[in-house]
């Protein structure tokens, strides 16, 4: 598929995304959103990709924040139907995908930015990145899932900081509370977090698959995650992978997934 917004690289088991707004610092409009969108449901229907890392392009932003300019002047229904919208297509959807998403913050990721660096799996940032939801400053509060995912990653205390002033902390701060799982030179951002990728694409997708569903399960108003567990542990096996995994622990291999 081709994209205006985004750029997308295939190699070995893991994709690349790119966002790819350089005059905008790579902030999220309508058509990128559902570019995005688009090249996740692609992705999590290719069988040969195990892993996808979102990055931004250039060395200032991973996402500089929303396109306030799309909004600004929208009415209670249309800022509703923004949030929701987007959260369903995008933000709830990478967060639910049952392949892999490391978001690697190459600079600076704010509001929304931040917002899609937090409904992927994990995060590596760059020593260069900063944080942080700074909506507030423009009367309104983060609308794809800040207030939600940023206190389950950093705790209610900070997050309340966090979004009451509005400002920005640094890469070393965000691994420091948990927001982020490491910090590298820009140089190395990409390098290392392939190097990350690659250890998890050794493994079972299957398995991986049933182990995200089962810690997202915890985070889920009304579900037990325990139970969750489970059901997901016992699922597994039936699956080849396990006959496999178990198999290739017997005979002292490497398993073949």
């Amino acid at each position: 598929m081709n994209f205006e917004n985004i750029l997308v690289q295939k190699k070995e088991r893991l994709a690349l995304i790119t966002i790819h707004r350089p005059k905008k610092l790579n902030a999220l409009n309508k058509a990128t959103i559902s570019e995005l969108n688009a090249v996740f449901e692609e992705l999590e229907e290719d069988e040969n990709i195990r892993v996808i890392i979102i990055t931004g392009s250039g060395e200032k932003a991973f996402v500089a924040g929303a396109d306030i300019s799309e909004f600004a002047h929208f009415s209670i229904e249309e800022g509703s139907d923004l949030a929701r919208a987007a959260q369903e297509i995008l933000f709830d959807y990478i967060e639910n995908l049952s392949t892999p998403v490391i978001a690697a913050i190459n600079g600076f990721a704010l509001g929304g930015g931040l917002e899609l660096a937090m409904s992927c799996h994990f995060r590596v940032a760059s020593e260069t990145a900063k944080m942080g939801l700074p909506e507030v400053s423009l009367g309104v509060i983060p609308g794809y899932g800040g207030t939600q995912r940023l206190p389950q990653l950093v705790g209610k205390g900070k997050a309340m900081e966090m979004i009451m002033t509005a400002g920005m902390i640094s890469a070393k701060e965000a691994k420091a509370v948990g927001l982020v799982n490491y910090v590298t030179t820009l140089e190395e951002l990409l390098p290392f977090t392939e190097k990350i990728a690659h250890k998890i694409t050794r493994n079972s997708s299957l398995a991986i698959s049933a182990a995200i569903r089962a810690i997202n399960a915890s985070f889920e108003d009304g579900v037990n995650g325990y139970e969750v567990e489970i059901q997901e542990f016992g699922d597994c096996f039936n699956t080849e992978d396990f006959k496999e995994g178990t198999a290739a622990f017997l005979e002292k291999r490497k398993p073949s997934f």
